[in-house]
Parts: structure tokens; C-alpha cells; sequence
């Protein structure tokens, strides 16, 4: 029976990629990557849990515009690799290798969509539902 290797996060990048460009033409992107979930303790307080993920894209996933506190949604599977540090001892790191990245907001996109406007967002959520101003009589309408 195959295996199954699969990963999946929302989460917020943890600071801008490291873009590596090899010989070859390949890009190879770098990031952490954080995801908070949040759940009551015994006594009824809501606590946060936030754990950090080291992430790689490779070649046109790691041309994304994406920068530090963008919220991403993350497809990808685990992978081991090891390496000798500068003292010869082998460390092992494991990282989330994606395979689908699609960007969810921008840093700041909530507060752009508010500034300058008096609304509330639930009084612009019940003016979006009025019909436009410039529609006097619905039974001008061509259907």
C-alpha cells in the first residue's frame, strides 16, 4: 500500500523569502511560515497556540510576490534533509515542500479597506445589500 504525504496550512509568512537563482536558471524560495490555532483551557480562558514551519517553493512557485505577514493558503509534503554544521556533526532539518501556494491577504489588506471610511463593516454590509441609487424604476429594467 502507497503512503501519503500530505500537508496543508494557512498561515502567515513569518518574514520576506530568501530567493536562491542556481546555474541551471532554477529558483529555489525559502520562508518560515506561522499558524495559530486557538482553543480554551480548563479554566474556560482562550489561549494561542503558534507553531513555526519552514517552507520551500521551487522554480515558478518561488517567483511569488510574497512578502512578510501575507496569509497564504499551503499545499505541499514533508521532507527530511541533513547537513554537516562548521563542528562536522550531522543535523537533520525537516522542512514543508510546496506544491500549491495561493496568497489568502497582504499585510495591512483589513485596515486599507476601512481607513477614511465612516462605515462600520456591518452598516457597509447592509448598504451593499440596497440596490443602486441610480435605478429609479424597477420596471424600466430590459428582463
Amino acid at each position: 500500500m502507497a503512503g501519503i504525504n500530505k500537508v496543508i496550512l494557512v498561515g502567515h509568512l513569518g518574514r520576506d523569502p530568501e530567493i536562491m537563482t542556481f546555474d541551471n536558471g532554477t529558483k529555489k524560495a525559502s520562508f518560515s511560515m506561522a499558524t495559530t490555532e486557538s482553543y480554551r483551557d480548563k479554566e474556560g480562558n482562550w489561549q494561542e497556540q503558534t507553531e513555526w514551519h519552514n517552507i520551500v517553493l521551487w522554480r515558478y512557485l518561488a517567483e511569488k510576490n510574497l512578502i512578510k505577514g501575507d496569509q497564504i493558503y499551503l499545499e505541499g509534503r514533508l521532507r527530511t534533509r541533513s547537513y554537516e554544521d562548521a563542528n562536522g556533526v550531522k543535523k537533520y532539518v525537516t522542512e514543508i515542500q510546496g506544491d500549491k501556494v495561493l496568497k489568502l491577504s497582504s499585510p495591512g489588506a483589513n485596515r486599507e479597506n476601512f481607513q477614511g471610511n465612516e462605515q462600520t463593516p456591518a452598516s457597509q454590509a447592509s448598504s451593499q445589500n440596497q440596490p443602486p441609487e441610480d435605478i429609479e424604476d424597477k420596471d424600466d429594467l430590459p428582463f
